[in-house]
């Protein structure tokens, strides 16, 4: 290892890298953050903008190193280079300030080689070992894992012989999706990981848990006093979840084919969805307590035999069409993608908590590609009211009373209601209050993955799947992979690109009608994204 593998000086002469206040970042301790994978598209698109972020709002603390490593030939200098190209591309502030980047940079260092090279991880501990004495005190050690997840063992291997593990006692481990592809493999994986790491040194992690709007769904149930009182089955009649993506597969084709809509998006970020709109009170935001009552929900979602999950899910893969004016392939002619792929690109379900406050009340789940929107959204419909008073004439226009939370883009609030339009005779007419982000505190919410990074910076795993958490999440869905992976579809591709998904899933909601959009069951029988129609149809009218 040449000039690639020379360690930075972390002397006081260099420039600090916090952007704010000292005081905002006392609350940290001296912090070395190593990423496996530094050359990666993960550090390059999401990472490091985020870590850019932080450190111009001065959230990075006084004593600060990463490590960055990676197989790559190149030296620390072009690794800097490609960092700064991602933050210009994807940072949520723009291209980088030239002079909060130089202060950040000489932060930055890089260690080439192979992953599994014993000599690769005596540098690293021989490097950490060199900031601590620098700094005059242990440091805070994140080792977060940027990489493909066939590379996991080879690193975790790595780490045990380097001593960065559990002797480690201020060491933790970040390690992306996709944690396992079914329950097997997850709790394989998690058993390799203990054998090197306490459960609590491990931080599985899912981004949109870092998204603002998700964290403020405990806020709005458990801060204000006038909805909790009535969440529950008594005046709830059904909660719709939706995760749309405008886009294919894009560059993932070769992983996403071995994956599938089911593991990519329903197995962490739409059942992590239903857990904090079905979870219980919390007695504290301990992290411990709020993962407690998280899994409480998944262990109580009714098991869906594998001979009846045609009742309870509906998958569809996407043809060619036309998305906003212009013509896209199908799933089957992306790059990466079997020809006779069989991968569903479109997931939709029907799940039900059995328990005091949700008995027998739908959770409806859809996610899916190349829909019309990019959307996620969740939408909670009340019951009617017990007695309809008015005459027909007045309720021609009647709809649900509906909350919606919306999640990206655009993230906000919205309560529909019913009220009388003016004039002298007696008609009522769907309105809505409505909170945006944007509005309200004038500027947009950190990325989540900013979030996420100052969360293991502190050592706070709120926001972070627990090993029972990820069990519970795979179990609710094994028969249905079971049941897929059986039985080959007859039907794909079997909805064009641009439509809202297979006319089938109709089917998860035709008992329930209430369920169904303000059009009657716009988007194969489910509810068009609620917020994004109408708050569209306001913006219009406000333009």
């Amino acid at each position: 290892m040449a000039d690639n593998a020379q360690v930075l000086s972390t002397d006081a002469a260099r420039p600090h890298p916090a952007g704010g206040p000292a005081e905002d970042r006392s609350h940290l301790g001296p912090t070395v953050l190593v990423i496996f994978g530094a050359a990666g598209d993960l550090t390059w698109r999401k990472l490091t903008p985020a870590l850019y972020n932080l450190h111009l709002d001065g959230w990075l603390p006084e004593q600060f190193e990463v490590i960055g490593v990676d197989r790559v030939e190149m030296g620390a200098d072009q690794l800097r280079q490609r960092l700064r190209d991602g933050v210009d591309r994807f940072s949520r502030r723009g291209k980088a300030d030239e002079q909060v980047w130089n202060a950040l940079a000489p932060y930055i260092a890089y260690l080439c080689g192979d992953l599994g090279d014993p000599a690769v991880h005596q540098e690293l501990v021989k490097r950490i070992a060199d900031c601590e004495k620098g700094w005059n005190t242990p440091a805070n050690v994140v080792l977060y894992l940027a990489v493909p997840p066939a590379a996991i063992a080879t690193i975790v291997a790595g780490l045990s012989a380097g001593r960065l593990t559990r002797a480690h006692r201020h060491s933790r481990i970040v390690v992306e999706k996709p944690y396992g592809h079914d329950l097997a493999s997850a709790n394989a994986l998690t058993a390799m990981l203990r054998q090197v790491f306490d459960e609590s040194q491990i931080y599985r992690i899912d981004h949109y848990l870092g998204k603002e709007t998700v964290q403020n769904i405990l806020a709005f149930r458990f801060a204000n006093a006038f909805f909790e009182p009535i969440w529950d089955r008594r005046y709830i009649k059904n909660v719709q979840i939706t995760v749309a993506e405008e886009v294919g597969v894009e560059h993932r084709g070769g992983y996403y084919d071995h994956a599938g809509a089911l593991r990519d998006m329903v197995q962490n970020h739409l059942l992590q969805l239903l857990c904090y709109i079905a979870m219980e009170p919390v007695v504290s935001f301990e992290a411990d307590e709020v993962r407690n009552k998280k899994a409480d929900v998944l262990h109580a979602i009714r098991h869906i035999p594998e001979t009846e999950v045609h009742q309870f899910a509906v998958r569809g893969q996407y043809g060619a069409g036309w998305l906003q004016g212009q013509e896209v392939p199908a799933y089957r002619a992306e790059p990466g993608v079997a020809s006779d792929s069989f991968t569903e690109t479109y997931a939709a379900l029907r799940l039900y908590v059995d328990n005091w406050r949700w008995q027998d009340v739908p959770f409806y789940l859809r996610t899916g590609k190349r829909l019309p929107e990019r959307v996620s959204e969740i939408s909670i419909q009340f019951r009617p009211v017990p007695h309809q008073s008015f005459p027909p004439s007045a309720v021609s226009d009647w709809q649900p009373n509906r909350l919606i939370i919306r999640i990206q883009p655009d993230e906000g609030i919205m309560l529909r209601f019913q009220a009388k339009l003016p004039g002298p005779t007696l008609r009522l007419s769907p309105v809505q209050m409505r909170f945006s982000y944007r509005e309200t505190f004038k500027a947009g919410p950190p990325e989540a993955y900013e979030t996420l990074l100052l969360d293991v910076m502190r050592d706070d795993a709120t926001l972070f799947m627990r090993a029972d958490q990820v069990d519970a999440a795979w179990s609710v869905l094994t028969p249905v992979l079971n049941a897929w992976d059986t039985v080959q579809p007859i039907d794909f591709p079997n909805y064009p690109a641009g439509t809202w998904g297979p006319e089938q899933a109709a089917a998860l909601v035709v008992f329930d009608r209430g369920a169904l959009g303000p059009t009657g069951g716009a988007g194969a029988g489910w509810l068009t994204p609620v917020l994004t129609e109408e708050m569209q149809a306001e913006e219009g009218a406000a333009s």
